[in-house]
């Protein structure tokens, strides 16, 4: 199953149109008149072709976007790609549709349940893309990829390409791709006396109690939108179980109850039994715990590629943290995976049954070099076309390629690779550890409760 979404297709369209007219053979007189009214016949038929295609180039088209950019700079940076575009193509509106992340996958789901989709919208591949193609709600788009040569196709890196296809077809692009790190404020470690990031489990630990000794909350977590807290608990069974403890429990060879999954359980708890959150987590959502960071009011921030600039623009003052670092997630001491080994996605575009070839036209424009580099330069994300990494300017965030690019085992986010109804156990279930209402045991037999059901 986890192999489904690396297949490349290719296929090349071209069309060419020629017109040629000749009159026939007759006397002089006669062949004068018949070129002439040839001619002007030639004529009338070439201005109504003309008509024909520049009324068929004038037709209105309207695209229906949604995405979840809802901050600076991406807000920006989104609106005046499709501003652009409308200026070079005059017939074309694009309506925007701006939403939270987890307001946007409530409203998704109500118009996907109708048999309807956006044109453009937010998408993470996997499963969830999956799914969508066999409701018959996505458009293939392999084709267009495969146009020219298979220019478009080629200025992708083909790994995050292939998140977005399922059975050799391509439904969706990407547009961002990376990893979940721990993001953290040097100024704050400096203060409680932390020379070096950990590298280990029990360092992580034993930071954290020197950071709550130092009257500094340890880490800011926004555990309403239970994805967050998820990271951390599969972070942990990455850094114990391994790709195979993975591999085992979704492919039905093992199962979520095997001992890497407990174990992860346990020693998250270690961390969630030393409070090391800020006031009101349990509540807080996705960017709360990004302000929450952004205001230096917790030292450590656990989360994607996206978090620098999430947090610089939740926080009050619209800047975040001045000195801002980044570390791996820490090994767990005799794990079977290694502290490079990495966990994330990426985000993407899906594109809608009913989409023009306006819209796949304005999303080949968004993927492009010089709107890829846009992204990189403004540390919204990491760029996944060729030749756009030199916009990337922040150490960090050139951290966070090099470390995804270079990881031996690369693990795509649990509610993204797995089929949905199993993601949303696994987070619902891993959320009942911090509300402490579940033991590790608890939480692991519910979950392969799920997966036996699926």
């Amino acid at each position: 199953m986890l192999r489904k979404f690396l297949t490349l297709i290719s296929i090349v369209l071209i069309a060419t149109f020629v017109l040629t007219a000749c009159a026939p053979a007759a006397t002089e007189e006669t062949e004068v008149v018949d070129e002439t009214e040839a001619v002007e016949e030639e004529a009338t038929e070439a201005e109504e072709v003309v008509e024909e295609e520049v009324e068929e180039e004038a037709e209105p088209v309207t695209i229906e976007w949604w995405h979840i950019s809802t901050k600076d700079p991406a807000l920006s940076d989104w609106q005046k790609m499709a501003d652009d575009f409308m200026a070079m193509h005059e017939n074309v509106t694009i309506n925007i549709t701006v939403l939270e992340n987890e307001a946007f996958k409530t409203k998704l789901t109500t118009v996907l349940q109708s048999g309807e989709a956006p044109d453009i919208f937010q998408s993470w591949g996997g499963a969830g893309l999956a799914e969508q193609v066999e409701a018959g709600l996505l458009l293939d788009i392999t084709d267009y990829l495969d146009a020219d040569g298979g220019a478009w196709r080629d200025s992708f890196a083909p790994g995050a390409l292939a998140v977005f296809s399922a059975d050799g077809m391509n439904y969706g692009v990407p547009w961002d791709m990376g990893m979940v790190s721990c993001w953290y404020n040097i100024d704050l470690f400096t203060e409680a006396g932390i020379e070096t990031p950990p590298v280990t489990w029990e360092e992580f630990l034993t930071d954290v109690q020197i950071l709550k000794d130092a009257g500094i909350t340890p880490l800011a977590l926004g555990e309403k939108d239970t994805w967050t807290g998820m990271h951390i608990w599969s972070y942990l069974v990455t850094r114990i179980g391994g790709e195979a403890a993975f591999t085992a429990a979704a492919d039905g060879t093992g199962a979520f109850t095997d001992p890497a999954f407990v174990q992860a359980g346990e020693e998250l708890m270690r961390l969630i039994e030393m409070e090391p959150f800020q006031a009101g987590f349990l509540g807080a959502s996705h960017d709360e715990m990004q302000a929450a960071f952004g205001n230096g009011e917790a030292a450590i921030l656990i989360g994607g590629q996206w978090s620098p600039s999430v947090q610089a623009a939740n926080s009050a003052d619209g800047a975040g943290v001045a000195n801002l670092g980044m570390f791996n997630f820490p090994a767990v001491e005799g794990g079977a995976g290694a502290v490079t080994d990495a966990m994330g996605g990426g985000n993407g575009f899906a594109i809608g049954k009913d989409a023009e070839p306006e819209a796949i036209a304005f999303v080949k424009y968004l993927t492009s070099v010089e709107n890829q580099t846009i992204i990189a330069a403004s540390g919204t994300g990491i760029p996944v076309v060729k030749g756009a990494e030199v916009g990337l300017t922040d150490p960090n965030m050139i951290l966070v390629q090099q470390g995804f690019a270079s990881a031996e085992y690369f693990q795509l986010y649990y509610d993204q690779v797995l089929p949905s109804l199993l993601a949303g156990a696994i987070n619902d279930a891993t959320a009942k550890l911090y509300a402490e209402i579940a033991t590790p045991e608890e939480v692991a037999q519910e979950i392969a409760d799920v997966a036996a059901e699926q």
